[in-house]
Protein backbone atom coordinates (compact mmCIF):
# COMPACT_ATOMS: atom_id res chain seq x y z
CA UNK A 1 0.00 0.00 0.00
CA UNK A 2 3.08 2.81 0.34
CA UNK A 3 4.63 1.72 -2.11
CA UNK A 4 1.26 1.95 -4.13
CA UNK A 5 0.81 5.67 -2.36
CA UNK A 6 4.79 6.36 -3.11
CA UNK A 7 4.49 5.48 -6.91
CA UNK A 8 0.98 7.68 -7.78
CA UNK A 9 3.23 10.85 -5.85
CA UNK A 10 6.09 10.28 -7.82
CA UNK A 11 4.37 10.14 -10.93
CA UNK A 12 2.31 13.07 -10.16
CA UNK A 13 5.60 14.85 -9.49
CA UNK A 14 6.89 13.70 -12.53
CA UNK A 15 3.74 15.03 -14.94
CA UNK A 16 4.26 18.35 -13.13
CA UNK A 17 8.15 18.58 -13.88
CA UNK A 18 7.26 17.60 -17.44
CA UNK A 19 4.95 19.69 -18.01
CA UNK A 20 4.49 21.93 -21.25
CA UNK A 21 5.88 25.18 -19.30
CA UNK A 22 7.43 23.54 -16.74
CA UNK A 23 11.58 24.18 -15.84
CA UNK A 24 12.34 21.36 -18.45
CA UNK A 25 10.59 23.86 -21.10
CA UNK A 26 13.12 27.05 -20.30
CA UNK A 27 15.10 28.18 -22.97
CA UNK A 28 17.08 31.18 -21.88
CA UNK A 29 17.51 33.29 -18.54
CA UNK A 30 17.77 37.20 -19.27
CA UNK A 31 18.78 39.15 -16.53
CA UNK A 32 17.09 42.76 -17.92
CA UNK A 33 18.61 46.24 -17.53
CA UNK A 34 17.76 49.29 -18.13
CA UNK A 35 19.26 49.38 -21.61
CA UNK A 36 16.85 47.57 -23.58
CA UNK A 37 17.44 44.25 -25.11
CA UNK A 38 15.78 41.68 -27.49
CA UNK A 39 16.43 37.88 -27.11
CA UNK A 40 15.70 35.18 -29.80
CA UNK A 41 13.37 33.14 -27.62
CA UNK A 42 10.84 36.41 -27.11
CA UNK A 43 9.04 38.60 -28.61
CA UNK A 44 9.76 42.29 -27.29
CA UNK A 45 12.25 44.70 -25.95
CA UNK A 46 12.43 44.53 -22.77
CA UNK A 47 14.09 46.80 -20.22
CA UNK A 48 14.10 47.47 -16.52
CA UNK A 49 14.17 50.85 -14.31
CA UNK A 50 13.54 51.77 -10.58
CA UNK A 51 9.64 52.04 -11.84
CA UNK A 52 9.29 48.64 -13.03
CA UNK A 53 9.50 46.39 -16.08
CA UNK A 54 8.53 47.19 -19.31
CA UNK A 55 8.71 45.72 -22.94
CA UNK A 56 7.93 47.44 -26.28
CA UNK A 57 6.44 45.42 -29.11
CA UNK A 58 7.37 45.53 -33.17
CA UNK A 59 4.69 45.59 -35.65
CA UNK A 60 3.40 42.17 -36.00
CA UNK A 61 4.05 41.22 -32.13
CA UNK A 62 2.42 40.80 -29.33
CA UNK A 63 1.58 38.82 -26.04
CA UNK A 64 -1.32 38.02 -23.72
CA UNK A 65 -1.39 39.13 -19.93
CA UNK A 66 -4.36 37.48 -18.48
CA UNK A 67 -7.24 38.32 -20.36
CA UNK A 68 -5.71 40.84 -22.15
CA UNK A 69 -3.49 41.49 -25.69
CA UNK A 70 -0.97 43.78 -25.69
CA UNK A 71 1.09 45.47 -27.96
CA UNK A 72 3.24 48.30 -28.25
CA UNK A 73 5.28 49.64 -25.61
CA UNK A 74 3.78 48.05 -22.02
CA UNK A 75 4.73 48.83 -18.53
CA UNK A 76 4.48 46.01 -16.06
CA UNK A 77 5.33 47.66 -13.46
CA UNK A 78 7.25 46.21 -10.48
CA UNK A 79 7.28 42.57 -10.03
CA UNK A 80 7.84 40.57 -7.03
CA UNK A 81 9.44 36.99 -6.52
CA UNK A 82 6.00 35.55 -7.64
CA UNK A 83 6.01 37.45 -11.00
CA UNK A 84 4.51 38.23 -14.05
CA UNK A 85 3.39 35.13 -16.95
CA UNK A 86 3.11 36.91 -20.47
CA UNK A 87 1.78 34.28 -23.20
CA UNK A 88 2.51 34.08 -26.85
CA UNK A 89 1.78 31.51 -29.25
CA UNK A 90 1.93 28.01 -27.57
CA UNK A 91 4.75 29.48 -25.18
CA UNK A 92 5.09 31.50 -22.04
CA UNK A 93 7.44 34.23 -20.34
CA UNK A 94 8.01 34.44 -16.80
CA UNK A 95 8.99 38.00 -15.55
CA UNK A 96 10.16 38.08 -11.63
CA UNK A 97 12.10 39.70 -9.19
CA UNK A 98 15.19 37.76 -8.02
CA UNK A 99 17.13 39.78 -5.63
CA UNK A 100 17.92 42.70 -6.71
CA UNK A 101 17.57 42.13 -10.01
CA UNK A 102 14.55 41.19 -12.65
CA UNK A 103 14.97 37.65 -14.36
CA UNK A 104 13.08 36.90 -17.63
CA UNK A 105 12.35 32.94 -18.41
CA UNK A 106 10.64 32.23 -21.74
CA UNK A 107 9.61 28.67 -21.33
CA UNK A 108 8.87 26.56 -24.74
CA UNK A 109 6.75 23.48 -25.19
CA UNK A 110 9.69 22.88 -27.81
CA UNK A 111 12.42 22.98 -25.89
CA UNK A 112 14.86 20.43 -26.42
CA UNK A 113 15.27 19.04 -22.76
CA UNK A 114 11.54 18.45 -22.36
CA UNK A 115 11.53 16.62 -25.50
CA UNK A 116 14.35 14.58 -24.52
CA UNK A 117 13.55 14.09 -20.87
CA UNK A 118 13.49 10.64 -19.99
CA UNK A 119 12.48 10.63 -15.99
CA UNK A 120 14.62 10.75 -12.52
CA UNK A 121 15.75 7.29 -11.45
CA UNK A 122 14.79 6.93 -7.47
CA UNK A 123 15.60 4.58 -4.53
CA UNK A 124 13.31 2.05 -4.20
CA UNK A 125 10.52 3.53 -1.85
CA UNK A 126 11.32 2.04 1.87
CA UNK A 127 9.32 2.51 5.02
CA UNK A 128 12.85 2.27 7.12
CA UNK A 129 13.12 6.29 5.85
CA UNK A 130 9.89 7.33 7.30
CA UNK A 131 11.28 8.89 10.77
CA UNK A 132 9.97 10.34 13.40
CA UNK A 133 10.69 13.70 14.28
CA UNK A 134 9.89 16.58 16.26
CA UNK A 135 9.41 20.61 15.17
CA UNK A 136 11.10 23.00 17.26
CA UNK A 137 9.98 26.27 16.60
CA UNK A 138 12.12 29.24 17.27
CA UNK A 139 10.81 31.85 19.46
CA UNK A 140 10.80 33.92 16.33
CA UNK A 141 11.11 33.17 12.61
CA UNK A 142 14.47 34.24 11.65
CA UNK A 143 15.77 35.62 8.19
CA UNK A 144 18.41 33.32 6.93
CA UNK A 145 20.90 33.97 4.04
CA UNK A 146 20.98 31.13 1.68
CA UNK A 147 23.52 30.72 -1.32
CA UNK A 148 22.10 29.78 -5.02
CA UNK A 149 23.73 27.89 -7.85
CA UNK A 150 24.23 31.81 -9.89
CA UNK A 151 27.45 32.98 -8.65
CA UNK A 152 26.78 36.42 -6.61
CA UNK A 153 23.41 35.85 -5.78
CA UNK A 154 22.15 34.95 -2.76
CA UNK A 155 18.57 34.41 -1.54
CA UNK A 156 17.12 35.12 1.97
CA UNK A 157 14.34 32.97 3.40
CA UNK A 158 12.88 32.51 7.03
CA UNK A 159 13.55 29.83 8.76
CA UNK A 160 11.01 28.99 11.05
CA UNK A 161 12.85 26.14 13.15
CA UNK A 162 14.25 22.92 13.64
CA UNK A 163 12.91 19.05 12.81
CA UNK A 164 14.79 16.92 15.00
CA UNK A 165 15.15 13.32 14.14
CA UNK A 166 17.79 10.00 15.01
CA UNK A 167 18.75 8.01 12.17
CA UNK A 168 20.56 4.79 13.20
CA UNK A 169 21.03 6.23 16.68
CA UNK A 170 22.62 9.54 15.73
CA UNK A 171 20.45 12.79 16.86
CA UNK A 172 20.16 14.97 13.64
CA UNK A 173 18.33 18.26 13.14
CA UNK A 174 17.34 20.29 9.82
CA UNK A 175 15.94 23.88 9.77
CA UNK A 176 12.63 24.38 8.23
CA UNK A 177 11.24 26.90 5.94
CA UNK A 178 7.56 27.87 5.01
CA UNK A 179 6.82 25.69 2.18
CA UNK A 180 3.17 24.69 0.56
CA UNK A 181 0.37 25.77 2.62
CA UNK A 182 -0.37 24.63 6.00
CA UNK A 183 3.21 22.82 6.00
CA UNK A 184 7.13 23.40 5.75
CA UNK A 185 9.97 22.43 3.41
CA UNK A 186 13.78 21.57 4.25
CA UNK A 187 16.76 21.51 1.88
CA UNK A 188 19.69 19.35 2.76
CA UNK A 189 22.75 17.34 1.61
CA UNK A 190 24.21 14.02 2.91
CA UNK A 191 26.48 11.13 2.03
CA UNK A 192 25.08 10.30 -0.95
CA UNK A 193 25.28 13.98 -2.18
CA UNK A 194 27.94 14.01 -5.46
CA UNK A 195 27.93 10.47 -5.56
CA UNK A 196 24.08 8.68 -6.45
CA UNK A 197 22.20 12.31 -5.84
CA UNK A 198 22.35 15.70 -6.96
CA UNK A 199 25.50 17.71 -5.17
CA UNK A 200 23.79 20.70 -4.55
CA UNK A 201 21.00 19.78 -2.25
CA UNK A 202 17.64 18.58 -2.40
CA UNK A 203 14.54 19.47 -1.53
CA UNK A 204 12.14 17.67 1.35
CA UNK A 205 8.16 18.58 2.34
CA UNK A 206 7.76 18.89 5.92
CA UNK A 207 4.39 17.99 7.22
CA UNK A 208 1.91 20.07 9.49
CA UNK A 209 3.39 18.85 13.25
CA UNK A 210 0.82 17.59 15.78
CA UNK A 211 -0.04 19.74 18.95
CA UNK A 212 3.09 18.20 20.91
CA UNK A 213 5.15 19.26 17.40
CA UNK A 214 5.48 15.46 16.82
CA UNK A 215 5.21 14.39 13.07
CA UNK A 216 6.84 11.88 9.99
CA UNK A 217 9.72 13.11 7.39
CA UNK A 218 9.56 10.99 4.69
CA UNK A 219 12.73 11.18 3.30
CA UNK A 220 11.76 8.60 0.54
CA UNK A 221 9.90 12.08 -1.46
CA UNK A 222 13.02 13.49 -1.17
CA UNK A 223 13.39 15.31 -4.86
CA UNK A 224 15.88 16.74 -7.15
CA UNK A 225 16.04 21.00 -7.23
CA UNK A 226 15.15 22.62 -11.01
CA UNK A 227 18.61 23.62 -11.24
CA UNK A 228 19.58 19.47 -11.34
CA UNK A 229 17.92 19.53 -14.67
CA UNK A 230 18.33 23.35 -16.74
CA UNK A 231 21.45 25.55 -16.13
CA UNK A 232 18.25 28.40 -16.04
CA UNK A 233 17.53 27.94 -12.65
CA UNK A 234 18.34 30.24 -9.33
CA UNK A 235 18.06 27.71 -6.99
CA UNK A 236 18.74 28.33 -3.18
CA UNK A 237 21.09 25.75 -1.77
CA UNK A 238 20.90 24.24 1.62
CA UNK A 239 22.49 26.23 4.43
CA UNK A 240 25.60 24.37 6.04
CA UNK A 241 23.63 23.00 8.91
CA UNK A 242 21.51 20.56 6.64
CA UNK A 243 24.63 18.96 5.68
CA UNK A 244 23.77 15.64 7.03
CA UNK A 245 26.52 12.89 7.90
CA UNK A 246 24.41 10.15 6.98
CA UNK A 247 24.15 8.47 3.54
CA UNK A 248 20.15 8.86 2.56
CA UNK A 249 19.49 6.41 0.67
CA UNK A 250 15.93 7.44 -0.40
CA UNK A 251 13.99 9.66 -2.77
CA UNK A 252 15.29 11.07 -6.51
CA UNK A 253 18.73 10.35 -7.27
CA UNK A 254 21.26 12.40 -9.99
CA UNK A 255 18.84 13.21 -13.16
CA UNK A 256 20.10 11.02 -16.48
Amino acid sequence: MYKDDWAEWHAGHERRRASPHGMLAITGMHWLEERPQRFDDVPGSWSVTADGVSVTLREGESLTVGDFEISGTHAFGKVDEEGVIAAFGDAIAEIARRGSGVVLRPRHPSSQKLISYEGTPTFPPHERWLVPARFVPFAAPREVTLSTVVDGYTDADEALGHVEFTLDGVPMKLIVFPGAPGAMTTLFTDATSGVTTYPASRRLPVPRPAADGTLTLDFNRATNLPCAYTEFATCSLAPPENRLPVAIEAGEQTPR
